[in-house]
């Protein structure tokens, strides 16, 4: 009985080990993005977390990053022609589209109700 104790002790050990770094690490690896600093040209319409404040704008929440970056990109350069989006954002750059996109695409969509309460 003391050589199985001797082996399940240790083995319990490295278990318990191992899975408390398996609920650990996601948390520890999810930096939280910092807000971009121009989120709020994008925010007046699109709301802060994607969720569209004003009927006409779409979500943003939860868009494949990709997307949103050349979206942005397209905008702002005019090869996506609407006026709006290109004043709001032609200023910007590469940098700043880029934390826009990271933002947007991180941000967890939400029913329209939970969105305006």
């Amino acid at each position: 009985m003391d050589d199985f104790n001797a082996c399940v002790l240790p083995m319990r050990f490295v278990l318990f080990a191992a899975l408390g770094l398996t609920c650990a690490l996601p948390a520890l690896a999810a930096d939280p993005l910092p807000k971009p600093l121009r989120l709020g040209l994008c925010a007046a319409c699109h709301g802060e977390t994607g969720m569209a404040q004003m009927p006409g704008a779409p979500n943003l929440a939860g868009q494949r990053l990709d997307y949103l970056r050349q979206a942005l990109k397209e905008y702002r350069d005019g090869t996506r022609n609407v006026p709006l989006m290109r004043a709001a954002i032609g200023p910007l750059s590469d940098a700043e589209l880029d934390q826009l996109a990271r933002w947007y695409s991180a941000q967890v969509p939400q029913s329209q109700a939970a969105a305006h309460p």
